[in-house]
């Protein structure tokens, strides 16, 4: 009789909504990291939210959910919490990994699961005034995010947001701080004027990371603008590959 454990890939649901346009992306990126990805539109979520059960991580896509509409990810906040809010939360205290780019960064802040259930950060207008597409550098700060903990190379990849500025409280910033909650800072120039350089925080928990850069745009050389200078710099793929080392163990 054969025994043989037959080991299969971890994996995820990508939460979308009206106007997400990266779970494509982000999709591509998963399976670069070894994980078999399900996109979910609301309607699927809403008619059985039970499907996202048995993810092994959950994933809040990019994109414009809802044109933006009453400010960034507010409406996608409101559907998720409504339809699945508990399933979220459950899926979170059995420590399975979530993950928010960009408008899921937005959402999860808009949920009050990041920061934290007080709500008292949030995700502004640019300093700029204008929507700003480019290349920024990122490094990995906490050894308590699960996404982040054994990084050592800084990221760069895309931003492409007009309400990416992360604000909060003295006091906040000094909790997420003391806590290793600033899981990735921005480098070589803040694109969009975060307090603290931030580009992405955790949960206290440190399952559940939210960032604006795109890191599931860089998970193949190629997609490096430069990359037949031979310049690449650090993937996004080392991000989602620490996603898949967490659920692996």
């Amino acid at each position: 009789m054969d025994t043989t454990t037959v080991k299969t890939s971890p994996t995820a649901g990508v939460l979308c909504a009206p106007g997400t346009n990266r779970d494509a992306d982000v999709s591509f990126a998963l399976e670069q990291a070894g994980v078999r990805p399900t996109r979910y539109l609301m309607s699927d979520i809403v008619s059985e939210p039970s499907r996202i059960d048995d993810a092994d991580i959950l994933v809040i896509a990019g994109g414009f959910s809802y044109a933006d509409a009453l400010g960034a990810g507010r409406i996608f906040a409101l559907e998720l919490q409504a339809s699945m809010g508990e399933r979220i939360t459950a899926a979170i205290a059995d420590r399975r990994p979530v993950i928010g780019i960009c408008n899921g960064f937005q959402t999860l802040v808009r949920m009050g699961i990041l920061p934290g259930a007080e709500k008292s950060g949030a995700l502004g207008h640019n300093e700029s005034g204008v929507f700003d597409c480019r290349w920024v550098e990122m490094t990995p700060t906490s050894k308590k995010c699960i996404w982040t903990r054994h990084l050592r190379q800084n990221i760069t990849c895309p931003i492409a947001h007009g309400e990416g500025r992360f604000t909060t409280t003295d006091s906040t910033l000094a909790k997420l701080i003391e806590n290793d909650q600033v899981a990735l800072r921005y480098v070589n120039g803040n694109p969009n004027g975060s307090v603290y350089d931030i580009a992405g925080i955790c949960d206290d928990s440190g399952v559940v990371l939210g960032l604006m850069p795109h890191p599931e745009n860089h998970v193949v050389v190629r997609q490096h603008p430069k990359f037949h200078r031979g310049i690449s710099g650090g993937m996004g793929l080392a991000l989602f590959q620490e996603g898949v080392r967490y659920v692996s163990n």
